[in-house]
C-alpha cells in the first residue's frame, strides 16, 4: 500500500482485479478517506496512455510529464472507478494546478453538476 496517498495523486493501479496491466489513474477520493485505515477502497479516474489523435474529447483531460507521467495520458472523467487501496502499485506524481482546474471543470460537465 502507498503511504500518505492523497487526493489528486497520479498513480499506477490495477483497475479490475483480473487486469494484467497497470493503468495510470488520478485519485479522486478525499485525502482523509485515503488516510483512513478502515477504508479499503478509494475512487479514481482511469487514464489511457494511447496518444490522442486529434482533439481531446469533451470529458477527457490530458495529463503529461508535469503530472508525473512519461507520456501524454488522457484521463476519462465520464466514469469513476472504485479500487482497493492495495491494488495501487506506485505513485507517479500529483496533478499540476492547471490540470487540476481542468479536471474539476470536466468532472462537473461530465456529471452535469450545476452550481
Amino acid at each position: 500500500m502507498i503511504p500518505d496517498l492523497r487526493q489528486w495523486d497520479v498513480v499506477r493501479v490495477r483497475i479490475r482485479p483480473g487486469d494484467q496491466d497497470l493503468h495510470p489513474a488520478v485519485v479522486l477520493s478525499r485525502s482523509a478517506v485515503c488516510a483512513d485505515v478502515r477504508k479499503q477502497t478509494i475512487n479514481v479516474l482511469y487514464g489511457s496512455t494511447k496518444r490522442p489523435t486529434g482533439a481531446v474529447g469533451p470529458t477527457d483531460v490530458a495529463l503529461n510529464g508535469a503530472d508525473g507521467l512519461e507520456r501524454l495520458t488522457l484521463i476519462n472523467c465520464d466514469h469513476i472507478y472504485t479500487v482497493r487501496k492495495d491494488s495501487i502499485e506506485s505513485r507517479l506524481g500529483i496533478v499540476a494546478y492547471e490540470r487540476l482546474r481542468a479536471l474539476c471543470r470536466v468532472i462537473s460537465r461530465a456529471f452535469a453538476f450545476v452550481g
